[in-house]
């Protein structure tokens, strides 16, 4: 039995028509009858670097009982000139985070995926404390296991004080090694006592890893620290009245400080 965490996250590509652009990740978000896919918001725009994909493909199981059947999903990010994602503002400004809705009746009627509910994320913040281990599910420089088509999981520890917003933005850290295409990996904590089929509490979105400007690279190493965006953001970017509006939504979650 493959174990149903491997099967929340999926590998995204993005393209410019035909052109491949870059890979990231992104995990399965389900609210009522919704399904969303979950990614980084960098992933979708990124302006500054000129990243401006016009679609996204996500690799999905097509047979639960052989997971070497996989086809690749495209979703346009656009539609009549207007993004279909939504994206989060708060106090501090934007929310690395994005959703998708994604089409049921587009997608194979076969398809195999387990996805997180707002069940699984961590309401009672202090519950979380400093070094609790999480596990970062993504797919690392593109890396997995490219006969089944699973991510693979990387070890961390909650590096700041959870439920403290970090120097005010709406993240917190963890202390992992990391790479590039992890970008919109889900950040989780082990829950034994919770959903049986999908026994995680969903903290976080991975982001990027954070470096000091000053770090002299020829003879100090990376701080090895990175970003996760509180995962309760996806309760505003899911909620009903944001459907259709294609415009990015405001999120400003009270209970974090």
């Amino acid at each position: 039995m493959i174990e149903s965490l491997l099967l929340t996250t999926a590998r995204v590509s993005t393209f410019f028509g035909t052109q491949a652009l870059t890979g990231a990740s992104g995990f399965f978000f389900q609210r009522d009858e919704r399904l969303y896919l979950v990614t980084n918001r960098h992933v979708l725009v990124d302006r500054p670097s000129g990243h401006l994909p016009d679609r996204v493909e996500i690799e999905v199981h097509t047979d639960a009982q052989n997971l070497t059947h996989a086809t690749a999903f495209s979703v346009l990010l656009y539609r009549e000139g207007r993004a279909i994602w939504h994206q989060g503002r708060d106090s501090a400004g934007e929310i690395d985070v994005a959703v998708i809705e994604l089409d049921r009746a587009a997608l194979p009627p076969s398809m195999a995926i387990c996805a997180f509910t707002p069940a699984h994320l961590q309401h009672r913040l202090q519950e979380v404390k400093v070094g609790t281990p999480v596990l970062v599910v993504g797919f690392p420089l593109g890396f997995h296991d490219t006969l089944h088509h699973l991510p693979v999981v990387r070890q961390a520890v909650i590096a700041s004080s959870f439920g403290l917003r970090f120097q005010g933005q709406g993240y917190f850290l963890t202390d992992a090694r990391t790479h590039r295409g992890t970008s919109g990996a889900p950040v989780v904590m082990q829950h034994e006592s919770g959903d049986a089929q999908l026994p995680w509490k969903l903290l976080g979105v991975h982001s990027a890893c954070l470096d000091m400007g000053g770090r002299q690279v020829a003879v100090e190493e990376s701080l090895g620290l990175n970003c996760a965006w509180y995962a309760d953001i996806l309760l505003t970017l899911t909620a009903k009245d944001t459907q259709g509006s294609g415009a990015p939504e405001l999120a400003i979650d009270e209970n974090v400080q």
